[in-house]
Parts: structure tokens; sequence; C-alpha cells
């Protein structure tokens, strides 16, 4: 074994994880239709790559109007709890832990993909820029649109939205998952309360910092009181960028995102969340986060960290061998190579990625991607 430090265990709320990899949430728009239902090929897939010593299942979305993308999985109706079950089951029977990632797109969607046409919703009734959306053109095709101008939500819906949370993960517990994620980055919904570019309200929820991170603490809160907050991570992008044109992928650039996200952090801290997971921008030439900021991160927060974003096994060691991560996530890696940690461990060569079977399809791309033969 070559990457020791990568395959000492860790404990993680009442698990001892076998490993410090992880397969972070990863949107691949299989679930069955009518219904956005999990089905017996995302069971084999994730399945597959039960050799993680975590999971986090991809985005799916805890009401009908947090869907922005065709395909993709929800966890709010019983139809879709028995679908998870399958998933569950199948990554239990190899030993695996499996949390799910609790998803609301809010403004970044479409009238196509919102209950009867209507409009998406959010903090504020301003469209997202810069980000497309995917849309069913015809049974099994689609193509990327622009996002519908959403309305904003009342006051009382906001809080309507904080039971959905809590309702969401205690159908995430009945499926048999066992935790949740709460999605909180790359521009959906709480993203887009938590940041003054996209959230103006004149309500509790809006103004200050702490009036636009109440959103955060109420539903964070709420959910660690259904499945037990160490039972619970959150995903936070935070970005330090430059330009605008950056903004939206992997969340939406702050005046002063050290302040923001530190903040937020301290949120989290209070309700006593098991991790904090931050996805690090993964384009080339991306800003990387300021060692100022991540040694903020590990004096804030007393729980396990967790970076994705571009990382070789080798830059994985590194981070958790500074003190900064506890445990590292291999997005692309782990879509083509089921058996990612066994490779990891043994120096094995990597499977390419066959970036056109990304989003929907069939067992393509998906989970036929061989596993070393030697």
């Amino acid at each position: 074994m070559t990457h020791n430090v990568l395959f000492t265990p860790t404990q993680l709320g009442p698990f001892t994880l076998r490993n410090r990899i992880v397969l972070p949430p990863l949107t691949r728009s299989r679930s069955s239709q009518p219904g956005n239902i999990a089905n017996e090929l995302m069971a084999t897939y994730y399945g597959q790559r039960a050799g993680a010593g975590f999971m986090v299942s991809e985005g799916t979305q805890i009401e009908p109007r947090g869907q922005g993308y065709a395909w993709t999985p929800g966890i709010y109706s019983p139809e879709q709890i028995e679908g998870w079950k399958k998933v569950t089951t199948a990554v239990h029977a190899e030993g695996g832990v499996i949390f799910a990632q609790l998803w609301h797109v809010g403004r970044v969607s479409h009238t196509s993909l919102q209950p009867h046409g209507g409009e998406p919703v959010g903090p504020s009734a301003l469209p997202a820029r810069n980000v497309k959306v995917f849309i069913e053109t015809a049974p099994g095709a689609g193509a990327l649109a622009e996002p519908s101008t959403p309305r904003a939500l009342s006051t009382a819906e906001v809080k309507e939205l904080v039971q959905l949370y809590a309702q969401a993960a205690r159908n995430a517990l009945e499926a048999g998952f066992d935790g949740v994620e709460l999605h909180c980055a790359n521009g959906y919904l709480v993203n887009q309360f938590i940041s003054a570019h996209s959230n103006v309200r004149t309500d509790e929820y809006g103004g200050s910092l702490p009036n636009r991170l109440r959103f955060l603490a109420e539903i964070t809160q709420a959910v660690a009181d259904v499945v037990g907050a160490d039972r619970l991570g959150v995903r936070f992008a935070p970005l330090f960028a430059s330009t605008d044109e950056e903004r939206v992928y992997l969340g939406l650039v702050e005046e002063n995102p050290h302040e923001t996200y530190i903040e937020a952090i301290k949120v989290l801290e209070a309700v006593g969340i098991a991790y904090l997971s931050l996805a690090e921008a993964d384009w080339d030439d991306a800003p990387e986060l300021p060692d100022t900021f991540r040694r903020a991160v590990r004096e804030t927060f007393s729980g396990r960290i967790l970076y994705a974003g571009k990382y070789t096994p080798q830059r994985a060691e590194a981070a958790i061998t500074a003190g900064w991560a506890d445990m590292v996530a291999f997005g692309r890696p782990f879509i083509a190579n089921p058996d990612l940690p066994a490779r990891i461990a043994n120096d094995w060569p990597l499977n390419e990625l066959d970036a056109t079977s990304m989003y929907g399809g069939t067992e393509r791309g998906y989970s036929d991607y061989p596993t070393y033969q030697g």
C-alpha cells in the first residue's frame, strides 16, 4: 500500500470510516421516469463504488420545485423513498456508509421543470446569470437552457421550506441513508440566501449577513433535530475570485468571502454538525483557497473537514498531513473507476472518463466502467 495516509481509519460521527477517500455528490441524471425515482441501475452504480470510506449521494431534490435539471432524483414521494432503498441496501451490503445530499436549486431552474410550468422560486426575483439548466426536450432527450426568472418566496414560504428540508431528512432515514448532507453551495437555494448578489430581501432573511445566514441556521438545526447533528454535513463552495465571470459555478463571489464563510461556519459549529465539505473550484487556472482561509476554517470548526476539487492522491495526502483536511473527495476519477480506492492503494492505472456520457442515458459510461484486471 503506497498511500498510507489515505487509508488510515477516521471517525465521522458514530461511524468508523475504513479510509479517507470520499465519493462526492455527482449528478448523473439516471433516475426513472416519470417520478424522478432512484432505480436498480443507480443501485449497481453506487454499490460498485462502496469501497470509498464515505459516500454522498448525488443531489436529490427535497420537493418538486427544487429540480433544476432533467432526470435528477427526488426524495419527497413514497416511490422515491422506495427507490433509494435499493441504493442504500446495495451500499450497505458492501460495508459502505452513505449520506443523502438534500438539494434545492432555487432560482437555477426552468419553468418546464417546475410544477404546472410555474416560475422557479428564490430569495429574490433576480434571475441566475452565466449558468445553464438542462431540460427535457423529448423523452430521453434534453438540451441546455437559460434559467427562468424566479419569483421571490414570501416569509411564510421560507419557513415552510425549513420544514420541507426536515421532512426530506426523515425520508432519507426511511430510505436507509446513514445521514444527510445539506447542499449549500454552487449558487443553489441556500447559497442564494447567503449571497448579497442574489438576496435583496428586506425581511428577517435578508439585508445583514446574520439575516442572510438565518435560512442556513434554521434548516441546519431543523435537520439536525431529525437525524442528529452527528449524522449531518454541510457543503459550501467558497470562491475567492476577482471577476464577475467566475461568480456562478462553485458559488457566488462575495465582497468578503472570508468573512461570509467563516461566519457561516460558526453557525454550523453552534449546531455541532459532523462534517463540513468544501468544494474548491476545479477549472483550469481556478483561484485556490487562501491558506489564511484554510487555517481559519480549522480554527473555527471542530468537526471533520472534507475537501474536493482536482485532487490527486498525492495532493490529498499532503492536505491531510498538513492538518487542514480529514477526508478528500475524488469526483471524476470515481466516475470512471468504480474500484478507485484499490487503484490508489496499488498505484494501478486509471480508466479514462467518457465525458459524453456524464448526464442521462443508460449503463454506458455509468455502471460499465471496468475494475482493474492486472
